[in-house]
């Protein structure tokens, strides 16, 4: 059974002020939760009903509070508009990037990416393409936003994640590796040489790339849109997780050609 302040330390962890002062976050559902039992990140407590218990074993030597609740219960403490019969809290982690990286693969920075969905959602796109690691500027949303980790579909644990200044680490990258951005007056991404190593930044889902991070791009490219030329009734842009797919998808098909 759950006392008062059980409740209200969970419920606590759906802000963000709470999740950095405790360093903890939640992740719901039984797909998530039996990925990260065993995952990168610390456990520190398991709730779940009696028919989660019955249908799933915890893996030996797991290190965790662990109580079961009721159906009830589990309603007043999750983030979902549907409960889950689980919800784990984990430690979260603290990831330094160093600007070297680029120097041997392809790394994703994020500028200013807003909505948690759509992190959430470039962070499984980057894992589906091998990306390992993204570098968020500090006023990208928190990557333990809950909805942005039920978007993640467990790819968070295989993808490192780390919020930096973004400018400071492209004025220490090396004058060599390439920093590609999608901008209107770049080349068309199909037509364009593409390299395995690099920075490939990703711009504000209305604003695009800011101006101080665009003066560091030195290779931009631009994803096409197919229209009729009299067609003026068409979007101004894409998705920013939708980009950055395409983006992906054609760094890596490059490789192949």
């Amino acid at each position: 059974m759950l006392s008062k302040s059980q409740i209200k330390y969970i419920s606590s962890l759906k802000v963000k002020k709470y999740r950095e002062l405790h360093g903890e976050f939640i992740a719901e559902g039984t797909k998530l939760v039996t990925e990260l039992l065993s995952g990168n990140f610390k456990p520190i407590a398991l709730y779940a009903i009696k028919e989660w218990f019955i249908e799933n074993k915890l893996p030996d030597g797991f290190k965790a509070e662990v109580v079961e609740i009721t159906e009830t219960e589990m309603a007043r403490i999750t983030t979902l508009s549907t409960p889950s019969p689980c919800l784990l809290i984990l430690q979260t982690r603290n990831i330094h990037f160093d600007a070297l990286t680029a120097e041997n693969e392809l790394v994703l920075m994020l500028d200013e990416i807003k909505d948690p969905g759509n992190l959430g959602t470039i962070i499984r796109t980057a894992d589906w393409f091998g990306f390992k690691n993204i570098v968020c500027s500090p006023d990208t949303v928190d990557l333990y936003n809950p909805k942005t980790i039920q978007s993640t579909m467990g790819s968070f644990a295989r993808v490192n994640v780390c919020y930096q200044n973004l400018e400071d680490i492209l004025k220490k990258a090396d004058k060599n590796v390439a920093i590609y951005g999608s901008l209107l007056d770049g080349e068309n991404i199909l037509h364009k040489k593409l390299s395995t190593k690099g920075f490939i930044v990703i711009g504000n889902e209305s604003k695009g790339i800011s101006e101080n991070i665009r003066n560091y791009i030195n290779e931009k490219i631009y994803i096409p849109a197919y229209h009729s030329e009299v067609d003026t009734d068409r979007p101004e842009s894409l998705n920013a997780s939708i980009a950055t797919a395409i983006i992906c998808y054609e760094f890596r098909r490059s490789e192949i050609k």
